[in-house]
């Protein structure tokens, strides 16, 4: 029994390696807007054999109870707007293979939380994985600079010398290591002190050297903001706060382009109101939007679609919408994708139902460490996608930490931790 422990935990383990490291590491030196993974012959004939191993893994040694938190409600509305969505693209096949791929790599997120027996071997393996990551990145960026840092021969000059490890760009960098920082306070507080506290100073410090100010500023708010529950017992109060704050970041990002009043605003609160040149690319989206407000463009389809590329230049702008292919808002581009309506719903129910699931996880005491870590990740990435866009974005590790902490917290709402092996 316990050689089986030890093979599940390990197994776990590889997942969560896989999920941040990808299967597509250190691509180029310089700044590509990656143009999507559905195409990457890589991804998909190895993130369909993983599926299908960790899949079996899953039926062999899961309890068929805690299976069938895989069939969420919420979950199954989410992928069938995905599904849907593509075939409204203006290309279907493309958008369905990116949708596959999107729920191929989640069994990834699914064997992470449910393999492990407890939640001692759950930290175990996982610090293990992570460790070996950031020593790997650690490496990378004083042997091989130029696969881990931009350069000045990049596309963006001005990043020269901030690290992105293994990942293409410091914008996905920086929320990924900012997801690992919050995962070494988990183990600290889980009794794995010195690799908890060796995950937390070795990502954080790795965060300040992407040098992405918003990110930077971002993880200490979600930390403390979380924190707050433990410290006044006031769960619920932390979550009214979470909203408010929510609420003030979307008027200081993309409020700016449909308020003078909130533009004004953000340009006496900081050095770059147009957070390097989003505020046109956000303009561009939204004024996009009404003209397919039902149904939406499709998935991961509006950038590349015949709307955008077939525009003329703004040489005003300062960023040309032809060459990229994210709105960099979450949000926008689930308007875009799946149109007002189901956007909405998804947006909804993706940082909705968390916070709900969080208030019921945190009744069970012996549950309270790893809500706590979950809720981290919802709120953190809840900030960051006001920058970013990571929304069902197939094996993008943004996108898949975000599900491992939304999922994570549907199943410790549900089931009460175990801390040893049985």
């Amino acid at each position: 029994m316990r050689l089986i422990d030890a093979g599940t935990a390990f197994l776990a383990g590889v997942a969560m390696f896989i999920l941040v490291m990808t299967l597509t590491p250190f691509q180029g030196g310089g700044f590509t807007e990656p143009t999507g993974n559905d195409g990457n012959i890589i991804n998909q004939v190895g993130y369909l054999s993983l599926s299908a191993l960790y899949l079996f893994c899953l039926f062999i040694f899961v309890d068929r109870k805690l299976l069938l938190t895989l069939l969420s409600p919420a979950w199954i509305v989410v992928f069938a707007i995905a599904f849907w969505s593509s075939m409204q693209a203006y290309d279907p096949a493309a958008a369905l293979r990116g949708v596959m791929l999107t729920a191929l790599s989640m069994t990834l997120v699914a064997a992470v939380l449910l393999l492990p027996r407890s939640e001692r071997s759950f930290v175990n393996a996982c610090s293990t994985a992570v460790l070996i990551l950031i020593v790997i990145d650690y490496a990378a960026v004083f042997l091989i600079p130029g696969a881990a840092t931009h350069t000045a021969a990049g596309g963006e000059p001005w990043h020269a010398g901030s690290w992105r490890g293994h990942l293409i760009h410091k914008n996905f960098a920086a929320p990924v290591f900012s997801v690992l920082a919050m995962f070494g306070i988990y183990c600290w507080r889980s009794g794995f002190v010195k690799r908890g506290a060796a995950i937390f100073f070795l990502a954080a410090f790795f965060v300040l050297k992407t040098q992405s100010k918003t990110t930077t500023g971002f993880l200490p708010l979600a930390i403390m903001l979380v924190f707050m529950a433990r410290v006044f017992g006031r769960p619920g109060l932390v979550i009214a706060l979470h909203l408010i704050l929510t609420a003030v970041i979307a008027c200081l990002t993309i409020g700016t382009v449909m308020s003078p009043q909130l533009l004004a605003l953000t340009t006496w609160l900081m050095e770059d109101p147009t957070f390097t040149g989003r505020d046109d690319i956000w303009r561009f989206g939204i004024a996009s939007i009404r003209d397919r407000f039902w149904d939406g463009y499709g998935y991961f389809s509006f950038w590349l679609s015949p709307a955008v590329l077939g525009q003329e230049a703004n040489f005003e702008a300062a960023w040309d919408v032809r060459g990229i292919v994210s709105g960099h808002n979450t949000y926008l581009d689930a308007l875009l994708a799946f149109g007002v309506p189901a956007g909405s719903a998804v947006i909804l129910i993706l940082m909705g139902k968390p916070l709900f699931d969080y208030l019921t996880a945190y009744r069970r005491p012996e549950n309270r460490a790893l809500a706590d870590f979950m809720l981290m990740i919802v709120v953190f990435m809840t900030y960051n996608g006001m920058l970013e866009s990571y929304y069902l974005n197939r094996a993008d590790p943004m996108w898949l930490l975000f599900a491992l902490g939304s999922f994570g917290l549907t199943i410790v709402s549900r089931y009460s931790l175990k801390r040893e092996e049985p």
